[in-house]
């Protein structure tokens, strides 16, 4: 009895990965079709407008009282700096995390599916001092809010 299980999970295994490499063979699972697609020319951009042109299709923002960021006044240790962006615009679509004075601005970009709540969290490097700025795009538009933030240590610019 003991021998048919094993023989079982051996044939098992062996038509699972005969079956999994059949696929990959023939092209139906690609890790480039699973991935989501890198805005490579986002995080190289160093203007806010240029970032939010190519990340977000317009470099224009508007200013918005309804996003609130919330970052320490002065981080100890630039390495690691908690932030959290939540947003009471509705049908807010994105939310991006931008560091405007690191050498590559933007440090995230957050799609919401429908109906989602407008909120990320997150702890995001800083190389020096500057203003940590939210972009939240809905309906079209870009708004955006900014919070300065002091770093003394730690932070990836030395």
């Amino acid at each position: 009895m003991e021998t048919d299980l094993k023989r079982r999970i051996l044939l098992k295994g062996s038509l699972t990965a005969s079956a999994l490499g059949v696929a990959v063979a023939a092209g139906l699972l690609t890790p480039q079709r699973v991935l989501a697609a890198w805005p490579d020319k986002a995080f190289a951009a160093k203007t806010l407008p240029e970032m939010l042109q190519e990340l977000l299709g317009d470099g224009n923002t508007e200013e918005s009282g309804d996003i609130n960021i919330k970052a320490p006044d002065i981080a100890e240790n630039g390495a690691v700096v908690p932030v959290t962006i939540s947003t009471n615009i509705a049908g807010a679509e994105s939310i991006a995390v931008v560091a405007i004075n690191n050498p590559a601005p933007l440090i995230a970009s957050y799609n919401l599916g429908e109906g989602a709540e407008g909120f990320v969290s997150t702890r995001i490097k800083m190389g020096k001092s500057g203003d940590v700025i939210a972009v939240v795009k809905s309906g079209g538009k870009l708004y955006s809010a900014k919070k300065g933030v002091k770093v003394t240590i730690g932070g990836c610019g030395g």
